[in-house]
């Protein structure tokens, strides 16, 4: 049956043999996407008469949303609270090298910085969809200043900063602007805390607790007055006790207001939480669990010395420390592997795992109508993976960007491409990228 043109001219892709992450559970269905957005094929058949221009076969691999990752302070020699005058090019380094690892949108993370910092970097941070350039970019997550002496981990202590006459507008003052600003940590015990929350959440910023000393009380009038995350929970808090959980209380408190959903980050990264840790964490609160990397500049490269904003950190094998210490400094886990690892720890589904880290991380943000689900008509950013969640392919609007040692052949081999179609497909092939152009594929120059 020919297309029906008269909806849209451009060219809808069916990608068969795959099983879809859909509804918390995989289903061997076909995935449908036309201009990058997933389509209902009942609507598609029976309203536009149209058919697939071209069809992917998926060889029984897994098709998941793509990976949100909230909390990356840089990667790949790139550091975020760092003020440099190539800090757009840094961060078009970092959107495209994670999306081999499976992340299509994530959140640059500074952590606490003197305000200069923030008014030199704040700026150069463009909320944007992803595309091309590489990963979409949801918004910055500020980690601080405004956070617990006493928990302050690898952040510099003479950056810390407390809330005064006017606490709102001294964080004002502080970061210059929240234009591009998506998520917020602080301390909740703070004096004055509680107004810095309410304003932040007026304007639609998610406020995360961590880096703290907070008893659970003072943790749940925080989210009585709008806080919704926890940050890399278990580190930089209060350790559980059984008459003051602190902040870890929350997962499963009964003061949490009426509709809401407290979410709490997890470095799964075989370092950062016992696995014992993210068992009992996730068996209290499942719903909740959001999995971040919190990796620094340092993750993909060499063991050495890189940087955390105003600090010198170490690289020792899978271990990161403030130089000369033995303070855990972020991460040089990937997504993928936190996935896995997150998998292998709690005995969970790949489906549980999969959501962990982008239905969950949707949910947080509110933007799960078109992130973090392969829900029709919202956007086309999946992955490929194999049973061992390893990432094939990943897809954002639709369009492939592989990793570049996967396959010399291409992994989606084209069944039913017409030669007037005009659309380009894109992939690696062992170090040189192929483009087709309608069934003639070629390396470009």
């Amino acid at each position: 049956m020919p297309s029906n043109k008269s909806v849209s001219d451009a060219p809808i892709l069916q990608f068969t043999n795959c099983r879809i992450l859909r509804s918390h559970r995989l289903q061997r269905e076909d995935l449908w996407v036309r201009e990058g957005k997933i389509l209902n094929p009942e609507k598609l058949f029976f309203d536009e008469k149209g058919s697939a221009d071209i069809q992917l076969d998926c060889k029984d691999s897994i098709i998941a949303p793509g990976f949100i990752d909230v909390q990356i302070n840089g990667g790949f020699g790139v550091d975020f609270s760092l003020a440099t005058d190539d800090f757009k090019s840094g961060i078009d380094l970092v959107s495209q090298k994670i999306l081999s690892h499976g992340v299509t949108s994530f959140c640059p993370t500074l952590v606490t910085s003197p305000p200069s910092v923030y008014h030199q970097v704040l700026p150069q941070i463009s909320i944007r969809n992803g595309g091309a350039h590489g990963a979409g970019i949801l918004g910055a997550h500020l980690e601080g200043p405004f956070i617990s002496k006493e928990k302050k981990g690898a952040h510099p202590e003479h950056c810390l900063r407390t809330f005064e006459e006017g606490a709102f507008q001294d964080l004002l003052a502080t970061y210059g602007s929240l234009d591009c600003v998506r998520i917020v940590t602080l301390a909740p015990e703070m004096k004055r805390s509680s107004e810095v929350i309410r304003e932040l959440t007026k304007r639609g910023i998610c406020v995360s607790l961590g880096h703290s000393v907070a008893n659970l009380s003072q943790a749940e009038e925080a989210v009585q007055h709008g806080a919704t995350f926890i940050t890399h929970l278990f580190n930089a808090m209060l350790p559980f006790h059984h008459r003051d959980p602190g902040i870890v209380g929350l997962l499963t408190s009964d003061k949490i207001p009426a509709g809401r959903r407290v979410f709490y980050g997890m470095i799964s990264d075989g370092i950062h939480t016992n696995p014992a840790a993210l068992r009992i964490a996730h068996r209290a609160h499942p719903k909740g669990l959001v999995l971040v990397t919190d990796a620094i500049a340092g993750m993909g490269l060499a063991p050495g010395r890189h940087t955390l904003g105003q600090q010198v950190v170490e690289i020792d094998g899978l271990n990161t420390y403030i130089a000369g210490t033995k303070t855990l400094s972020g991460s040089v886990a990937t997504m993928d592997t936190c996935v896995r690892h997150f998998q292998e720890a709690t005995g969970c589904s790949v489906e549980t795992a999969l959501e962990a880290a982008s239905l969950h991380p949707a949910q947080l943000l509110g933007i799960e109508h078109k992130k973090g689900t392969l829900n029709y008509d919202s956007d086309a950013d999946f992955l490929m993976l194999n049973d061992g969640l390893y990432v094939q392919a990943t897809y954002i609007a639709g369009a492939s960007y592989q990793r570049a040692a996967f396959s010399a052949q291409p992994l989606l081999p084209v069944t039913a491409m017409p030669a007037t179609n005009s659309l380009v497909l894109s992939w690696w092939s062992g170090e040189s990228r192929q483009i087709c152009v309608g069934g003639d594929c070629r390396s470009p120059a």
